[in-house]
């Protein structure tokens, strides 16, 4: 009786394991071999760390990497004079890339960039967390780094990367070093400053835009970041890793460079730190809504002088002319208010109005301009909005002004 592995071989089927291919083993690809860095001894056990220097005249695009110039508008900007008593190097310039852009107690920073200025330029360090298991000596690690720093300079720290930090360092049983220091976040700064010329507000947007830094093609993009970190704790193959350890380190470093040129563009705007005239309107508002009036006066002015979309200019041109009412400049704002009527803008009419019924006491100038604002909402191609918005407004000014100017030519007629 012939057996199955005979049966088997009748029929072709090869017995046995000599003729299969060998087997072969996936390399893995160690951090260590794919960047130059060293293993930081923490009680905790190591932590991989990268560090670089940037000399003092490295330049990110035309941003200089260091920070001379005051801080006065920033601070007053932030509302914390602390900005102004903290040396250069007394700021840590801090970013983190994560396991998950949610946040969240499952997240993770497994690569903690932070970078500082020196004597000598500026220093990066990055802490990598090659396992889970390293999270507490990473974050010791960048204790030592921190050392006694007083100011935090982030983008978009105060919502993401702060609260994580606090999160991972109180899971760990340690006590957070971030609520000793003075935080200056830039991404609310960005936005006030150029959410009106630029489309995106993204730092690595800023580098190319403002500073004119463009990154090589070594970087990734950041959504692309948490599942390369998990490939890599899956595979042990860390060469995707180079990416995300340079897009982190421009990051920092376009971080530096700026906080240096928005200080340099708020506190001298008409020296060459920015050309845009939108930019100048941009700082005007701030520097209006921080009582600078004199400096904000110049710069409405400086920016009108320019072609400027038309939006942008009708939003100036009111923003001026009610800071020039404020300050009681009222042949200025008359300026300003007839230019706004001249293209059709309801608020000067209105503005005209009261100026001349309440300043001048002269009603019939102010009923003119009350029938001419009438005139525009009630005309072919008016919204139905603006007649229904401003129309009972209008109509009951100018019952008012009617019964003023009839009372008046009364007494007028006693006289």
């Amino acid at each position: 009786m012939s057996s199955l592995s005979d049966k088997l071989k009748s029929l072709g089927v090869k017995v046995g394991a000599k003729d299969l291919p060998p087997t072969t083993t996936r390399r893995s690809y160690p951090i260590e071999e794919i960047l130059e860095g060293d293993f930081l001894q923490t009680p905790y056990g190591q932590v991989f760390a990268v560090e670089s220097h940037y000399p003092p005249e490295h330049r990110q695009g035309v941003g200089l990497l260091r920070l001379d110039t005051s801080l006065d508008t920033i601070a007053a900007w932030a509302n914390d004079p602390r900005l102004l008593e903290l040396d250069p190097t007394e700021f840590v310039f801090l970013d983190t890339e994560t396991s998950g852009l949610a946040g969240g107690s499952g997240t993770y920073a497994f690569l903690i960039g932070v970078g500082r200025f020196h004597g000598n330029g500026f220093h990066l360090a990055q802490f990598f967390m090659r396992d889970p298991i390293e999270e507490t000596a990473q974050l010791i690690a960048l204790l030592s780094f921190l050392g006694d720093y007083r100011g935090l300079v982030t983008f978009n720290g105060k919502s993401f990367d702060i609260p994580l930090l606090n999160t991972r360092f109180i899971t760990n049983g340690e006590q957070s070093p971030f609520g000793r220091a003075t935080h200056l976040d830039l991404l609310p700064l960005a936005r006030r400053l150029w959410r009106d010329r630029l489309p995106s507000r993204a730092l690595s947007f800023l580098e190319e835009a403002v500073l004119g830094a463009k990154r090589t093609e070594e970087d990734v993009p950041g959504w692309l970041i948490p599942n390369l970190y998990f490939d890599y704790l899956r595979s042990g193959d860390a060469r995707p890793l180079k990416n995300v350890f340079y897009h982190n380190a421009m990051d920092i470093i376009s971080l530096a460079a700026l906080l240096n040129h928005m200080a340099t563009m708020l506190e001298n705007p008409l020296e060459g730190a920015q050309k845009h005239a939108i930019d100048q309107i941009a700082i005007a508002k701030l520097l209006e809504d921080l009582g600078q009036l004199d400096e904000a006066a110049h710069l409405y002015a400086n920016g009108l002088d320019q072609d400027l979309p038309p939006e942008i200019s009708s939003t100036a041109i009111q923003r001026w002319s009610f800071m020039e009412k404020r300050r009681e400049n009222f042949a200025l704002a008359l300026k300003l208010w007839q230019i706004a009527a001249d293209a059709g803008e309801i608020y000067a009419f209105i503005e005209l109005a009261k100026y001349y019924e309440h300043r001048q006491q002269s009603y019939q100038e102010a009923i003119v301009w009350t029938k001419k604002a009438i005139d525009l909402v009630t005309a072919p191609g008016s919204t139905g909005f603006e007649t229904r918005h401003w129309l009972p407004e209008l109509d009951h000014r100018l019952n008012r002004l009617e019964r003023k100017l009839s009372r008046s030519n009364g007494l007028d007629e006693q006289d």
